[in-house]
Parts: structure tokens; sequence; C-alpha cells
């Protein structure tokens, strides 16, 4: 009961992190973060491998979807601190988020709650041709706090997936020690058939 307990949890958890997950991606791609992008790609297959392993009774499976959340949870706090300029990190750097190869921002830059975009014009001598000059005014909550708040909800369920992926790891283990197989005979408490005499001794009469 246990096991099915900790595994039916396991699944919900797998569940929820493959539906935010996703719909991070979509933003990711709308704002054309490539770094994010592929980091969330990978992790949405080991999410998926993770949730195989649970439903299958695969523990290799399962401890190597709780190593890659602790990977996760850091990328998630260089997210944070990146969006947060904690250091010598800025908000505006292109290198990291999009590889140099664009001057995208996130998504929620220009369509978070609230947010009114003015085209400015002329656009400043320094503005690439191919790209708008904007002022971005109003904004109910600024896209950084938006991001951060994305970035906490993974780490949360990165957290809470940790601690049940090892719960279910460690029943599985101790259930392999116990069981032959699923549902089959415990191995120290079954014994094979013994080998019994039929020949019964008939008294003769002369």
């Amino acid at each position: 009961m246990g096991c099915c307990s900790g595994r039916c949890t396991l699944a919900f958890i797998c569940g929820m992190q493959l539906i935010s997950i996703l719909e991070r991606q979509i933003f990711d791609f709308l704002g054309y973060q490539w770094a994010p992008i592929l980091t969330n790609f990978v992790h949405i297959i080991i999410v998926i491998l993770g949730l195989f392993g649970t439903v299958q009774f695969r523990p290799r499976y399962v401890t190597g979807y709780a190593v890659w959340l602790v990977l996760w949870v850091t990328w998630n706090v260089f997210i944070i601190c990146f969006y947060l300029e904690v250091g010598d990190l800025s908000k505006d750097s292109d290198l990291i988020m999009t590889f140099n190869m664009s001057m995208h921002r996130s998504w929620w830059m220009e369509n978070g709650p609230g947010c009114r975009v003015t085209p400015v014009t002329p656009p400043p001598s320094w503005a690439p041709e191919d790209h708008r000059y904007i002022s971005i005014a109003g904004c109910l909550l600024e896209y950084q706090y938006v991001e951060v708040a994305h970035s906490s909800l993974q780490i949360l369920l990165a957290l809470v997936g940790f601690i049940y992926a090892c719960y279910v790891v460690k029943l599985i283990s101790e259930e392999e020690d116990s069981f032959d197989f699923i549902g089959g005979f415990d191995s120290y408490g079954y014994q094979g058939p013994q080998k019994t005499s039929h020949l019964q001794l008939q008294p003769m009469y002369m």
C-alpha cells in the first residue's frame, strides 16, 4: 500500500512538472530564449523517463530522474539570480539566454499583465535597422518577476519530486529484496515441493 501511494504521488508530481514545463517552453519559444528552450527539452525527456520508471518499477530510471532534479534546481536558481541581477549578472545580456544570436528578451517583457507597448519614432541611431525600438509602461508585474515565479515553481516541484523519488527507490529496492518477482512468492518464506515416497508396504498373507 505504501509503495502504491508513493508511486501514485510521484506520478502525479511528474505530471504536474510536464504541464508546467510545457507551458514555460511555449513562452520561451515565443521569446526566442534558446538556452532555456534546450534545457526545458532535456527536462521534459527525463521527467518522462522518471514517470516510466515509476509506473514500471524501474529504480534506475527513477534514480536518474532524481539526479537530474538536483541539476534542474541549480539551473533554476541561476535563472532567478540572472533576472534579479545578482552579482555581476545582467538580465539584458544576450549571451546567456539567446547565445548572442538575437536581441530578443523574455516574451513577458512586452506581453506581461497590463503592459502597454509604444513604438518610439524615430528610433535611436544605434538601433539595428531590422529591429523596432519600443517603450513599455504600465506593467502590473515586471517580466523578470514573472520569470522568477516560473523558476520558483519549478524548484518547488523538483524538491518534492526528489523526496518522493528517493522514497520510491527505497520501496522498490525493499520489494526486490523480499520477492523473486512482483506479485510472486516470498523468496525467504517459500520452499519448493519436497519429494515424498508413494510406496507403501502392505502386509503379505499366505
